[in-house]
């Protein structure tokens, strides 16, 4: 066996193998093709080649680089053995089955290697062994030979036929040890041999009418193998002359496919002899294959060779017909000739389109140029018929790239998305270059795998939630929801609440999600009074690798329930006994006796409170205000008049169901009281420090949409020197109040306000505290936002005062509101009050110490005045009156001025 390099040189080499590596035909993924030559009728796991080796690669990555061949054949003849890379028989090849007579005979394989993809092309040649013998169509001869013959006379013989090629195909006759014939071998023009008997010496029929022998056939093999046939010759009477065809060789052209009956050719063959001995037959010889007595017919009177079957050029190419001619006369002699048929391509077949390899599925994130799949295409037709062009649609992300003759690799041209588009159904459209063309789809299903590229997407912007207060813990109070748009796990989310607080305490004390579902739940039951709105930040992530999440906010707003009772603030009972009034019997009727005050911790309707008189001693002597609980006489009192009377007040709100609280109060009936001052400023402040004095203060506002705020100051102090303003005018700077903080000033140590204007009139003394007991001051600094609801308790010390201010907040929408004080130092103090919002409005005060009504709260001014004190009823002295004014501008900036009644002003 040899073995031939690229040269062209022939270097031997021990083994039945040869392998030729052809590095010349790199083109694009084909890196290399390697051909190997084998005998056929090798055993099941003959060696054919180390095609590991003979291509470089690693035998211990064939398994995970999904090492494979493909072929086109119908059997898998040959096979590769992975652990070692060797490619071996894997079922014994016919070449005479493969190939028939084909002068050459090979078996084309692929090798598709991945990770990353490889294609090398595999060439192994089929190599005739010498395993056929000749053979005759005939086991026996016979010829009719007439004894009139002359010698030379020669006698064709059909001719033997060996189905292998090349040096094993036939090469010799020789016949037997005879008396009168001798064997005469010819060649024709194709190559092919026949044997003709020749007449040595004449024949007698009187003396030997039968003469046998033996016709041996040899082909060129090693060893020798050869086949036999008997030839039998009787000898007749004279027919002497044999039919001649015009040609020895005939040859002609037909289209394949042509229909039944087409004519091929004519044959033509003469006898010069009269009446029957001259009449000529025709037919096919005896070794005419069974293949070509099936396609074609002969008449056998007119010599046309006409379509019996279905001629397809891709089975056979040409066709050799062996016919005979023979004249009827006795003794005939049968003359043999052969037609060469030639058959025509014409594009009856359309292309085929392998897939070879496909990678699928290809990840969203796969670079433009990533291999997807390998493609071989042929077509069997010959010449630009079998030339095939693929196509694949404009409209795809995809290319297809011609790597070699016949083979295309289909790539990614562009990015992929597969939120966009999962899958491609690629249609590959092969297309030879015949006239009319043929064509041939296959679609390619290209899978796009996912990647975690997208964040969830929550369905909302944010989330606005309300949550009617005293609900029950664990209850859902609503739901979020998030979508991902990528797959499987990358889409599988989870919900999570981020850290954060809420009124000082972490958010997770506050409310819960199910991290499956988002689910929102409250973890306690919400309190409207002490929290009436938070936040939460929701987080929304999915499982990918990296994870990816989003945020979203939810608002989470508290709605008001009506559970919250009025609460009296005043009148106030003093030492747990009921509160009293005292009334002048000289009153006339609509005359103010008092004002129940009271406060309601819920808002809107709830917190509207309504007044009705529920007991009373004489029910025709005094009413209620519906709506501001102030207690008037209905009339003037008698003398009959009781001069104890007690009235129980029912204040309601207007919630549902209501709520309410009562208010009991004894009004004592006198026949005087004593008069009041008219002017403060007649007054002089004692030089002598009076004992402790106790002072109330209460300031309610009341709201355009029926909100109050109540301020109760309770102050407690003494002082030490007398001093008056005088004429004089001292400026006050209020301390700038931040939104969420509630600041208040110092008090004067020596100036009272006159309890009378609030119709309460009650005069306290105390001693002054020691200096020990004094507490250090303290602030309590409310959270942005937070202020409604709580009730703040709020103290200042100074070395000569105590003073203690009480804030309720309960309206979401007021104006500010000044607690002033004057100040003998000369520096006034105030005690703001900023609101979530302020209202700007105009308060102008009753002549009671009542803030403006609603409606007339409804228009702006930037002012609003606070008119001097009734001068009636002095605990002790003090100014006589005095004038504030206070200027509604910037915050930071207000201002206000205390005057003496002596003054300028």
């Amino acid at each position: 066996m040899e073995h031939r390099l690229c040269s062209g040189s022939w270097v031997p080499v021990t083994g039945l193998v040869i392998c030729l590596l052809l590095c010349a035909c790199v083109v694009d993924l084909v890196l290399a093709q390697i051909r190997y030559s084998i005998p056929e009728e090798l055993d099941h796991g003959a060696f054919v080649g180390n095609i590991a080796e003979d291509l470089g690669l690693d035998v211990a990555k064939l398994s995970a680089r999904r090492f494979r061949i493909v072929s086109g054949a119908k059997r898998q003849y040959l096979e590769v053995n992975l652990e070692n890379g060797i490619l071996f028989v894997n079922e014994k090849i016919d070449r005479e089955e493969l190939c028939e007579r084909s002068p050459s005979c090979f078996l084309h394989l692929q090798v598709v290697i991945e990770n990353p993809l490889e294609l090398y092309r595999v060439e192994v040649e089929i190599l005739d062994v010498n395993d056929n013998s000749p053979s005759f169509p005939w086991a026996e001869f016979n010829l009719d030979i007439t004894e009139s013959a002359a010698p030379g006379s020669r006698f064709p013989l059909e001719s033997a036929q060996d189905q292998d090629v090349g040096t094993n195909s036939l090469r010799s006759y020789q016949l037997s040890t005879n008396q009168h014939f001798v064997l005469n071998i010819q060649t024709r023009n194709d190559g092919s041999k026949f044997a003709e008997l020749v007449l040595d010496t004449p024949l007698d029929r009187e003396q030997q009418k039968r003469h046998e022998m033996v016709l041996t056939a040899f082909d060129g093999g090693s060893p020798e193998r050869s086949g036999t046939a008997l030839i039998t010759i009787t000898v007749l009477d004279a027919n002497d002359n044999v039919p001649v065809f015009d040609r020895s060789v005939y040859r002609s052209s037909l289209v394949e496919n042509a229909p039944r009956g087409t004519l091929v050719l004519k044959l033509n063959a003469t006898d010069l002899d009269e009446g029957s001995n001259g009449e000529v037959t025709y037919a096919f010889s005896g070794h005419a294959p069974l293949k070509v007595r099936e396609l074609f017919s002969v008449d056998p009177y007119m010599g046309e060779i006409r379509v019996k079957g279905v001629v397809d050029y891709e089975k056979a190419s040409v066709y050799e017909l062996y016919v005979q001619a023979k004249d009827r006369g006795p003794s005939a002699v049968a003359v043999h000739s052969k037609v060469l048929v030639d058959i025509l391509d014409v594009n009856d077949n359309a292309p085929e389109v392998i897939l070879t390899s496909v990678s699928t599925p290809v990840q969203e994130d796969a670079p433009p140029g990533t291999v997807i799949a390998v493609i071989s295409v042929m077509d069997r037709d010959s010449g630009e018929n079998g030339n095939v062009d693929c196509q694949i649609p404009n409209n795809v992300p995809f290319q297809l790239h011609s790597s070699f003759k016949n083979y295309y690799t289909l790539v990614t041209s562009e990015h992929l998305d597969r939120e966009t588009m999962s899958e491609f159904n690629i249609t590959l459209t092969a297309r030879d270059l015949g006239s009319p063309s043929l064509s041939t789809r296959k679609t390619i299903l290209v899978q796009v795998s996912d990647i975690n590229d997208n964040p969830p997407r929550f369905s909302q912007p944010s989330y606005t939630v309300y949550v009617t207060e005293n609900n029950a813990p664990g209850a859902s109070i609503c739901s979020v929801s998030a979508f991902d748009p990528d797959s499987n796990q990358n889409a599988y989310l989870s919900y999570s609440i981020l850290e954060g607080q809420i009124q000082g305490m972490p958010v997770s004390t506050y409310v819960s999600i199910n991290s499956d579902n988002g689910n929102i739940y409250a973890l306690r039951s919400f309190d409207y009074e002490q929290l009436r709105n938070f936040q939460i930040l929701v987080q929304a992530q999915d499982a990918g690798f990296p994870p990816l999440a989003s945020n979203v906010t939810v608002n989470v707003f508290v709605l008001d329930q009506n559970d919250n009772a009025p609460v009296i603030v005043s009148p106030l009972p003093k030492n747990g006994t009921v509160a009293t009034e005292v009334v002048p019997r000289s009153v006339d009727a609509g005359y103010l006796i008092a004002k129940i005050t009271a406060l309601d911790a819920d808002a809107g309707q709830n917190s509207r409170l309504s007044y009705q008189v529920l007991q009373a001693t004489d029910p025709g002597l005094f009413s209620v205000a519906l709506y501001t609980g102030e207690i008037r006489t209905i009339r003037r009192l008698v003398e009959k008049d009781a001069t104890r009377q007690r009235l129980v007040i029912l204040i309601k709100d207007n919630g549902q169901p209501p709520l309410s609280a009562t208010a009991s109060i004894v009004l004592t009936v006198v026949d005087s009281v004593p008069e009041s001052l008219s002017d403060f400023g007649d007054l002089t402040l004692s030089p002598k420090p009076p004992s402790n004095l106790a002072l109330y203060l209460i300031v309610s506002l009341s709201t355009v949409s029926l909100s109050i705020s109540w301020v109760a100051i309770d102050c407690v102090f003494s002082w030490h020197s007398p001093s008056a303003i005088q004429g004089a005018t001292g400026r006050v700077q209020p301390r700038a109040a931040r939104r969420g903080n509630i600041r208040g000033t110092k008090i004067a140590d020596n100036h009272v306000w006159n309890r009378a204007q609030f119709r309460s009139a009650s005069c306290n003394n105390y001693e002054a505290p020691k200096e020990s007991e004094v507490p250090p001051p303290s602030q309590t600094k409310l959270p942005p936002g937070r202020g409604q609801g709580k009730m703040v308790h709020w103290q200042q010390t100074t070395l000569a005062h105590k003073s203690r201010i009480l804030v309720w907040v309960t309206a979401d929408c007021f104006a500010p509101v000044y607690a002033p004080f004057p100040s003998g130092d000369k520096i006034g103090g105030f005690s703001p009050l900023r609101p979530t919002r302020g209202l700007p409005h105009r308060c102008t005060p009753l002549p009671s110490p009542q803030l403006a009504s609603a409606k007339q709260a409804a228009t702006p001014q930037p002012r609003y005045r606070i008119p001097p004190l009734a001068s009636s009823t002095l605990c002790t002295q003090g100014i006589s009156s005095y004038q504030q004014q206070m200027r509604v501008g910037q915050w930071p900036e207000m201002s206000s001025e205390i005057r003496s009644p002596r003054g300028s002003d």
